[in-house]
């Protein structure tokens, strides 16, 4: 289903993406790599959640692993060509656009974590986690195409209050 769900983020680049531009986003595309590479580095050995291939291609998304590098190879330049491609200008639009791209994200993580069991949350995780987490990595996407430097200061910021909302054992940093 991990196919599935890529492949229609792909065509919705193609479709929608603002390729004319993709120089311009590269270095956001890049910024969110990078913050889901930390996130998957640090808690390595104690997820907070992990993907899982249910359906179609077990054989190929064996684990979480070939499964985020998929999302993140795919499904996150194909958003960001997209939501900064067509970020409007008016303030309640912006708000608008945001709240759209955070509610499309927590539905398509709720099905999959309620019907589909494409994903499962560890260690205290919810979806109401993932709500906050979009809320703020929408916006953050946004700030880093703008203002990259302040994206990556408020950014630490954010992952220190992570970290400190969900401590990893010291027996499982390495």
């Amino acid at each position: 289903m991990h196919l599935v769900y890529n492949a229609l983020f792909l065509l919705a680049a193609i479709k929608w993406g603002d390729w004319k531009r993709w120089r311009e986003y590269y270095p956001t595309i890049l910024f969110f790599l990078v913050g889901d590479l930390l996130k998957n580095l640090l808690f390595h050995d104690y997820w907070i959640w992990t993907y899982q291939e249910t359906m179609f291609a077990k054989n190929i998304l064996i684990n979480h692993t070939f499964i985020t590098l998929l999302i993140m190879f795919v499904s996150y330049p194909a958003t960001t060509l997209i939501y900064l491609g067509h970020f409007p200008e008016k303030n309640w639009r912006k708000l608008i656009w945001i709240g759209l791209w955070v509610s499309l994200y927590v539905i398509v993580e709720y099905i999959n974590l309620k019907y589909l069991h494409l994903i499962k949350h560890h260690h205290g995780w919810t979806i109401h986690w993932s709500f906050l987490f979009n809320l703020v990595m929408f916006p953050m996407l946004r700030l880093h195409q703008k203002h990259p430097l302040i994206a990556w200061g408020l950014s630490i910021i954010w992952i220190i209050f992570l970290l400190i909302m969900f401590p990893i054992p010291l027996k499982y940093i390495k």
